[in-house]
């Protein structure tokens, strides 16, 4: 019993021993070189500094809302329209303030285009074989 003790603790030593002698202990660690660091330079103002600070109650210089801002920045602002588009806008006319409205009502004159029409305003979305369209001579 004792020579098993014995042993037993000899073989817990070594194996502490040898998982500290693998990392080389405190002297072969990562540190920083002390000798690599660098001032740093001080701050300085530039000489063409002419910010001025506001006047208290003055508005902000900066104009619009802020999502204006953003639109504007992001899109370049009002654009102006092609000729194309000015003249298709011009041909349309303007429409009535409550067509929306009109629109739906029971009194309003519409026309039936029949079964084939609602048959493809009522068809279901999907790829299915209906939905594929086949070019011939096309490989």
């Amino acid at each position: 019993m004792r020579k098993t003790t014995t042993i037993l603790l000899l073989l817990a030593g070594s194996a502490m021993l040898a998982s500290c002698g693998s990392g080389g202990g405190i002297f072969n660690r990562a540190r920083p070189d002390e000798f690599a660091v660098q001032r740093q330079a001080p701050l300085v103002v530039p000489p063409d500094f002419n910010l001025v600070p506001p006047a208290p109650g003055a508005p902000r210089p900066a104009e619009g809302t802020a999502s204006q801002q953003a639109l504007d920045a992001l899109f370049g602002g009002t654009a102006p329209r092609s000729s194309v588009e000015t003249s298709a806008l011009d041909r349309a006319g303007s429409a009535d303030a409550g067509i929306r409205s009109a629109v739906g009502d029971t009194q309003t004159n519409t026309v039936d285009k029949g079964t084939v029409t609602r048959a493809i305003v009522s068809a279901p979305q999907g790829d299915g074989r209906e939905a594929q369209a086949v070019i011939p001579n096309q490989g």
